[in-house]
């Protein structure tokens, strides 16, 4: 399952990568222009919208959990959901989780 975790993180970190580099390409970093197309229309600020909520969800699950499992770095997560996006942040934060369950219960074992 953490090799699905790491496949999937790397497909979230190219697909929006390559949109967002050719954006910067054409246009520089024009923030303004960049929200303007992000809330076009309609459809584009729904999409715009779900991500942003789905980030805070992400959030509170990612230190509610992190803290639990005693995961270190937990701001990591939130400064690459920023910067790169959710869909890189999320699978690898479910993969780095995995493999900290998979320690803690191994030390538990022995």
């Amino acid at each position: 399952m953490q090799l699905t975790y790491l496949f999937l993180s790397i497909i979230g970190l190219v697909l929006p990568c390559w949109q967002l580099i050719s954006f910067i390409y054409l246009n520089g970093l024009d923030f303004p222009l960049f929200w303007s197309q992000l809330f076009i229309n309609q459809i584009s600020s729904a999409f715009g919208l779900d991500l942003f909520v789905s980030s805070v969800v992400f959030w509170f699950f990612l230190f509610r959990e992190g803290t639990r499992l005693q995961m270190k770095l937990l701001w990591i997560y939130v400064v690459l959901s920023l910067t790169v996006g959710l869909s890189f942040a999320l699978p690898l934060f479910l993969g780095m989780r995995l493999a900290s369950n998979s320690l803690s219960v191994s030390v538990s074992k022995a």
